[in-house]
């Protein structure tokens, strides 16, 4: 698997963790990366992806919903949405990236994560958005510090709690149903405490009986 490839995975299960928890801030970036600490050769453009869709997620949403015959953003699965948003960020933001690769990337991430469905649902609105990008002169904002630099120092990740929006931005609310979790129970009846949304609880240790 390509780097790049590797890249666009973490960076739409870090931005479906972040969509889950309804908070796209660098708190949550870093805590991500503390479980599923990308490879340096994946890092940079994964941290692309993730913080350039985080800034200009509003605008991002409103060409997705423009092209997607009024599906609503809260109405699309958090798999379909989030692979959405990065491709429609790699064909507005990434010059070096040809819009039919990350088209081509959306259908296979959307297949390997999504439903059936996905692959077609993504290519249908990803498609519209390329034409229309053909005929009129389509963009959206990017933060400078979101720029993708190959060769800058390793970013840091200390668990700033700043949110990765800009301070006057808006954002669209979700509309997500949390799913019911459950938690094995012990031997005393109690249930095991779940650990951060969107992470594996830690397991309890097995005790062995030492007879003398």
């Amino acid at each position: 698997m390509g780097n790049r490839r590797k890249s666009r995975e973490l960076a739409i299960q870090a931005l479906f963790f972040m969509d889950m928890n309804d908070r796209f801030a660098e708190e949550k970036l870093s805590l991500f990366c503390d479980n599923f600490l990308p490879s340096a050769q994946t890092r940079p453009f994964f941290l692309h992806l993730v913080r350039g869709v985080s800034t200009a997620r509003a605008e991002i949403d409103a060409l997705i919903e423009r092209f997607s015959s009024h599906w609503k953003i809260s109405r699309m699965s958090g798999v379909d949405r989030n692979v959405l948003r990065v491709a429609v960020f790699e064909m507005l933001c990434c010059q070096d990236i040809p819009s039919k690769v990350s088209i081509n990337e959306a259908i296979d991430l959307g297949k390997k994560f999504g439903t059936e469905e996905s692959g077609a649902f993504v290519n249908g609105i990803l498609d519209s958005i390329r034409l229309a990008m053909e005929k009129e002169n389509l963009s959206i904002p990017i933060r400078v510090d979101c720029a993708y630099i190959p060769d800058a120092p390793e970013p840091d990740l200390s668990g700033q709690d700043s949110e990765l929006e800009g301070e006057n931005e808006t954002t669209p609310s979700f509309s997500v149903e949390p799913k019911p979790e459950f938690y094995p129970q012990n031997g005393d009846g109690s249930k095991d405490q779940p650990s951060e949304p969107g992470i594996p609880a830690m397991k309890r240790p097995r005790r062995t009986l030492i007879r003398p």
